[in-house]
């Protein structure tokens, strides 16, 4: 009984090596030329046909045989035959082929038989690889990648302990995604322009991506195995080769090693306005947003009272601890400083979806074609269809209430510090964790503003035990904590350590005990009239307690077209006013300091445009002081700084993160 080839055995190598007489055989061999003519070499390692109708072997024996016997291209050029089909396509390096014993060829017309001799000399090996890659295969970054090994394995569901389908239904399912994956691989390698040469994945490695994709969404989401697997072949072959790139890179990141972006797209483009440094801060008085009336979207302007703390301490005593889960929605119960039996939350495994929601625009051709489904960015799966397609170990919650905030660590207001002086304006980000305390202030990074040199840059070790470092967002993983310094302390200057996958190692970071120490630093660069920069500036400020009362935040001075509560990420304002990708890591998640310096930059540019629309109504700079016009009275100096410091005060009914 014969079965159709599946080529199961196509990357295994020949037991019978060069010694395989077998025409189709469905292990590989080593193409070998023994000649450099590229005539010769593009010719078949088989004997033509008229050539295999009769052998005479070395026992003197003659007639005719099946084609089994493989020679050289020389054979073909001294028996002047056609050409056969051109041989099969190779893959394993083996070993030189031995030399075999002679054979006599019997010809049709009786004439007496001829010795091939390129049967009994021995053939020349094959040419090492250079070991300099070709420029065409090598990414123009300098850096030195390891190389990648990806298993062998057939295009074949991996078997799991409980399979959320039939093997049949896994296996369509599985080829159709390789199927998708290929052709962008494809794209990818055909693009002659692309730098990234390392990205375009062999096959052996593009299997193992879609096998790694199937088993990682059978695992996670069995339930919904099939509509999740199906979305994601159709976003796939949506998918531009950008998107396609980014994904790749997520991937040679989990699976074989760690990618740095490279040095050309590392490198932001330089941020000129043609302002010196001096009248750009003159220029941050014009952006500064008041935050009266804003309180009822997250901003607070008033440290709560001691009662309205101690009442959030009794309301939090009587819940006994139950909360409800930021991530799912579902009720649970937390235990801050654990419970007898050492448990911190009840409830068990976490699902739900990391992505936002998002809402496709009604379209007049919807009463015909039908509106769609509003659906989840992290898995196109439609919203309502399924509980989540990600796993925390845990449920997780938020705080927001700012008396309850308070009850735990109480605010405070940016001291005045005469002795300093004026200070320049200053541009922060801050990442949270979840923990037992609701979500915690574990880095701060400060930059100086327009320059966006290094000012701070820490971890904090929050006040609740972590439940979740929220690493996917905030880029802090537990490591940086082993590998932390205590605040103060000389980093150890051992020079540049290579990580074993080629990837320089970061520094160390420094680390405080606690949230007030962090604040206790930052306040060292602020008086009350410092302008503090941040996008969605009010988490920050809450996380960290702080009420400041010169803000600039760049959701403000850019307001979502709908208005407050709906906030515009930082990311979309980069790429659309800087041309700028940020927080591109991935899994990685965001880095503080590149969301800081971006922050910043968005005020620049805010800034030139400002000064722009003042420099056309007469203004002036003087000794780096900006001038009204002669004949401008103080009351209408006001008025025009009320009109361009609040881009966002066209619609102040407005803030929910939309980030």
């Amino acid at each position: 009984m014969m079965f159709a080839p599946i080529g199961l055995f196509k990357d295994i190598p020949c037991p019978e090596g060069q010694n395989c007489l077998l025409l189709t055989c469905m292990f590989s061999h080593k193409k070998i030329s023994s000649s450099s003519d590229p005539q010769e070499t593009h010719q078949s390692a088989h004997v033509s046909q008229a050539t295999q109708r009769y052998v005479t072997t070395a026992s003197g024996e003659s007639g005719p045989v099946k084609p089994k016997i493989q020679t050289t291209s020389d054979d073909k050029a001294k028996l002047n035959s056609k050409p056969s089909p051109l041989p099969r396509k190779e893959h394993d390096s083996q070993s030189p082929v031995p030399t075999t014993p002679a054979i006599k060829r019997s010809r049709p017309n009786g004439q007496s038989p001829v010795k091939l001799q390129s049967l009994s000399r021995e053939v020349t090996p094959p040419a090492k690889a250079s070991s300099t890659p070709a420029k065409s295969s090598v990414s123009t970054s300098h850096k030195v990648r390891p190389p990648r090994q990806a298993p062998r394995e057939s295009l074949n569901p991996r078997i799991l302990t409980k399979a959320p389908a039939p093997h049949g239904v896994r296996l369509s399912i599985i080829t159709k995604l390789h199927a998708a994956m290929s052709a962008l691989n494809d794209k990818m390698g055909k693009d002659k322009e692309n730098k990234d040469r390392y990205l375009v994945l062999t096959p052996n490695e593009l299997v193992t991506m879609a096998l790694d994709e199937e088993e990682k969404t059978a695992k996670e989401n069995p339930s919904i195995y099939s509509n999740v697997i199906k979305l994601r072949i159709v976003k796939l072959s949506k998918m531009s080769k950008d998107d396609w790139a980014n994904e790749v890179k997520v991937h040679l990141n989990e699976r074989y090693y760690k990618i740095e972006p490279e040095p050309e797209q590392s490198k932001q483009k330089i941020l000129a306005t043609g302002l010196s440094t001096n009248e750009e801060i003159a220029l941050a008085s014009k952006l500064i947003t008041p935050l009266q009336g804003l309180e009822q979207h997250g901003y607070v302007t008033k440290a709560p009272t001691d009662a309205e703390v101690e009442g959030a301490r009794k309301g939090v005593i009587e819940s006994k601890g139950w909360e409800k889960c930021d991530r799912c929605g579902g009720r649970f119960q937390v235990f801050p400083g654990r419970r007898e039996d050492g448990t911190l939350t009840t409830g068990g495994q976490c699902t739900y979806h990391p992505g936002k929601a998002l809402y496709p625009p009604r379209k007049k051709t919807d009463h015909i074609t039908g509106h769609k489904d509003a659906y989840f960015s992290c898995c196109n799966e439609s919203v309502g269809t399924s509980a989540g397609c990600t796993k925390g170990k845990t449920h997780v919650f938020k705080v927001s209430e700012t008396k309850r905030l308070a009850s735990v660590f109480q605010f405070q207001q940016t001291p005045a510090q005469p002795d300093k002086g004026p200070l320049p304006p200053v541009s922060f980000d801050c990442e949270m964790g979840y923990t037992t305390q609701g979500l915690e202030l574990i880095r701060l990074t400060a930059v100086s503003w327009p320059k966006g040199e290094p000012l701070l840059d820490i971890l904090v070790r929050p006040i609740g035990e972590v439940l979740d470092l929220n690493s996917r967002f905030s880029g802090v993983f537990p490591e940086h904590y082993t590998k932390a310094v205590p605040y103060g302390s000389s980093v150890p200057q051992t020079g540049a350590a290579l990580l074993e996958d080629g990837e320089v190692e970061a520094p160390p970071l420094q680390v405080v005990e606690s949230p007030a120490a962090a604040r206790e630093l930052l306040f060292g660069y602020l008086q009350p009239e410092t302008p503090l920069i941040g996008h969605a500036i009010d988490n920050d400020l809450n996380a960290c307690r702080i009420i400041h009362p010169t803000i600039i935040d760049t959701v403000l001075l850019y307001p979502h077209p709908r208005g407050l509560p709906l906030r515009m990420s930082l990311k979309v304002l980069c790429k659309r006013h800087l041309d700028r990708d940020i927080q591109t890591g991935g899994s990685r998640g965001h880095d503080s300091k590149e969301d800081a310096i971006a922050t910043g930059d968005l005020v620049r540019v805010k800034a030139t445009e400002t000064w722009k629309i003042l420099k056309s109504k007469g203004w002036r700079f003087h000794n780096d002081q900006l001038v009204p016009p002669p004949g401008t009275s103080d009351a209408d100096a006001a008025a025009a700084h009320g009109k361009l410091g609040v881009g966002a005060g066209q619609k102040r009914t407005s803030t929910t993160l939309e980030d």
